[in-house]
């Protein structure tokens, strides 16, 4: 997607000051209007239905826990208050208002993760009030709830996704790249999640695991090649599609380990959920991805 004006601006600014004009075209090109939520101190409950990650949910007392395939009660991850986190949406792909809820199952092994996004309306939720977890959930662990705040960002290519050969040069090493990403992230100690950039990995290659999951139900053998000949075969054997198709797999939200919360997934690694653009679009929050990244 075409950063928009302020941040097409704001971008070539940036570039301009770091220097970087001889990879600006690519940096515009594959460079995600991002949001990230950061930590805005423990959660009070005072009032119900704002953005919290860790500790307890706000629900309707109609809505049922989310159970496991074997009957376990999920582990409350996250809510998001739309309406606030859509005002920093410059892609304007999330809706307007409501509240996205993540709960997870066992996150072992790191991929194909047993979760449920829920998305509630606003008519739902206005009867929402604090639902404390079952005693046993999926995730042994306590996790203190903390209030959480939005705010757009820029999202650069991260070492997993970066063409190496074409930001760094002579004079422009791999230190100087990640100086200009933190600008534009405007990356901050309480940050904790992300929303739409992307994910940490070593390969570069999470939106082809995701894609070949949500499309033809096939686990990821580690070869992008192979999955994309599953998802063009997919695609009826149009090339250009899957490749649509992997471009419109998005990082729904990316969940760092924290130690204030108690998040620690795996070795320190960070939790990834993923939808298709068409479903995001369309509101429909039954078919997504989930998966971890561990160095």
């Amino acid at each position: 997607m075409q950063l928009n004006e302020h941040n097409l601006i704001k971008m070539q600014s940036i570039i301009k000051e770091h220097q970087f004009e001889h990879a600006a075209d690519y940096l515009i090109e594959h460079t995600r209007q991002g949001i990230r939520l950061s930590k805005k101190g423990v959660e009070d409950y005072a009032r119900p239905c704002h953005s919290r990650i860790g500790g307890d949910p706000d629900l309707p007392e109609e809505i049922e826990w989310p159970l496991t395939s074997e009957g376990t009660p999920m582990t409350f991850l996250a809510q998001l208050q739309l309406r606030d986190v859509a005002a920093h949406d410059a892609t304007a792909s999330l809706p307007l208002g409501g509240m996205l809820y993540f709960f997870i199952g066992v996150d072992e092994p790191a991929y194909n993760i047993e979760h449920r996004v829920l998305y509630l309306t606003e008519d739902q939720t206005a009867a929402a009030v604090r639902r404390q977890a079952p005693e046993e959930t999926t995730l042994e662990e306590e996790f203190t709830g903390y209030r959480i705040e939005a705010r757009a960002t820029l999202e650069p290519p991260n070492y997993a996704y970066v063409d190496d050969a074409i930001v760094e040069d002579e004079e422009h090493d791999f230190e100087s790249y990640e100086d200009l990403c933190h600008q534009l992230t405007g990356l901050g100690s309480d940050d904790i999640a992300m929303i739409f950039g992307y994910p940490s990995t070593q390969h570069g290659d999470c939106e082809h695991e995701a894609a070949l999951m949500l499309l033809t139900g096939s686990e990821y053998n580690y070869s992008m090649e192979a999955a994309m000949q599953q998802i063009t075969d997919h695609c009826g054997g149009n090339a250009e599609q899957a490749q649509q198709e992997i471009r419109d797999t998005l990082l729904l939200l990316a969940i760092d380990s924290d130690d204030d919360v108690g998040f620690c997934w795996w070795d320190a690694g960070e939790l990834q959920f993923y939808m298709r653009k068409e479903d995001l679009m369309a509101g429909n929050f039954e078919r997504t991805y989930c998966s971890l990244y561990s160095s």
